[in-house]
């Protein structure tokens, strides 16, 4: 099927680098540099070719379209399926890997940077055309166009979800009775959430934002709205790389906590008259209001971490604004009624992937890992899972874990036996 399967023992053979020389083509180059990162990803593969668990089963996905991404699509067909991709945010797809993807891989991929919303939902309208068993989704909306279409929820067996925004989706959904098959929760994944949404958040949000403005961090008043896995990642790189932080928050625990980590916490109106810099990391709407906007610090850069770009009050700064300028390629300033002017990172969609590379190599090789065990855990548990959302397994969680430390040539110790024996008992004290 494919022109050249990762699987295939010459791939690593002079021809192929010949090949890609020749060719030049960056997302070819891309692919195979992500693949020679992902170890946990590799030691799956290995069973995947030998056991075929997807053999017959059709997945559908919509995830951000770029390096890591295709591996992980491979991975999934060298497992034995029949996969089809499309984009979870109009931005955030990596054109040169699509294009070969579907080039060199003969891949079934619906994705471009810059669609339209009616392209967006075309693109994931084609994911379905083939009735899939399994949905793999980041964001919700593919999940949300397969539970309205009865005739495609009969053959649905199960689907993960990736990020937070689509969990707090899923939730709702169950709650309404809306959600017609098993879904499992990946985003809050041990695995993942102490890992890509604290470390990969942190450090793609910070290369995004650079890549955009190429502004200085130090010295800098910088301001993180929530402080989840993702709030936590970004404040401690922005603090690592010189910036004074201040965080805002609802939930009083989560505030507290940052105290403790040594962050500022303020609400975000007062917050935002002084700040240089803000980063949204919330799942929720309107975060940063249009009236929060006028008193913000003049020329105040704002960027969003979050899955949809509501967390910054985008609507209502395009209607509102008296004039605007794209001052660089990624970014637009705003003029506002009252003269004040900001800026705003790729029209406030997730400047991680809009307007850089997404998160690290590694990081997502440990989700995508969790991604493939949990496909086929459902595989395997066919009519045996109720319509809700499910945690990931503990057991998935581990082995991820293991294999992880395994491939960074580290070792753990193990429980002795009369350990073992002294956490079953309860006779033993002072």
């Amino acid at each position: 099927m494919h022109r050249y399967p990762f699987q295939h023992r010459n791939f690593f053979k002079a021809k192929y680098y010949i090949h890609i020389i020749m060719t030049d083509n960056n997302g070819f180059l891309r692919l195979k540099w992500a693949r020679d990162h992902m170890p946990v990803c590799a030691n799956i593969r290995e069973r995947f070719l030998k056991e075929k668990p997807f053999k017959g089963i059709k997945i559908a996905m919509a995830l951000h379209v770029e390096a890591k991404t295709g591996i992980f699509a491979l991975l999934l067909t060298e497992g034995g399926a029949e996969v089809r991709l499309a984009s979870c945010n109009p931005l955030s797809s990596d054109d040169s890997v699509v294009q070969s993807l579907s080039k060199d891989y003969n891949y079934m991929v619906y994705a471009k940077k810059g669609e339209s919303e009616k392209e967006y939902y075309e693109n994931i309208n084609k994911t379905i055309e083939a009735a899939p068993d399994i949905i793999i989704d980041d964001g919700g909306d593919l999940t949300n166009l397969v539970a309205s279409k009865p005739e495609l929820v009969k053959k649905v067996i199960g689907g993960n979800e990736e990020t937070t925004t689509g969990v707090v989706r899923l939730k709702a959904m169950e709650k309404a009775g809306a959600l017609k098959f098993p879904m499992f929760d990946v985003n809050d994944a041990q695995m993942k959430h102490f890992f890509d949404n604290r470390y990969g958040s942190g450090q793609s949000a910070l290369d995004g934002f650079m890549n955009a403005t190429n502004i200085l961090i130090a010295g800098k008043n910088a301001l993180v709205a929530g402080y989840g896995y993702v709030g936590k990642g970004v404040a401690m790189r922005l603090k690592g790389m010189g910036a004074r932080v201040t965080v805002t928050e609802v939930d009083p625990v989560k505030a507290i906590e940052a105290v403790m980590d040594g962050f500022t916490v303020d609400t975000m109106n007062s917050a935002i008259r002084y700040c240089d810099l803000i980063f949204t990391a919330t799942g929720m709407k309107n975060v940063v209001s249009y009236d929060d906007m006028l008193v913000a610090k003049k020329g105040i850069i704002m960027g969003n971490v979050g899955h949809f770009n509501n967390e910054i009050d985008y609507s209502s700064l395009e209607k509102k604004n008296i004039g605007k300028t794209p001052v660089r390629n990624l970014v637009t300033e705003y003029k506002l009624e009252n003269g004040n002017t900001v800026n705003l990172i790729s029209d406030g969609r997730l400047l991680n992937l809009a307007a850089g590379q997404g998160h690290p190599v590694e990081i997502m090789d440990l989700s995508f890992a969790l991604q493939a065990l949990t496909a086929e855990y459902i595989v395997k548990n066919k009519g045996k899972l109720s319509n809700k959302v499910y945690p990931v397994p503990a057991e998935i969680d581990t082995e991820v874990a293991k294999i992880a430390l395994e491939s960074l040539n580290f070792k753990i110790d193990t429980y002795t036996e009369e350990q073992l024996k002294y956490l079953d008992s309860y006779q033993e004290g002072t």
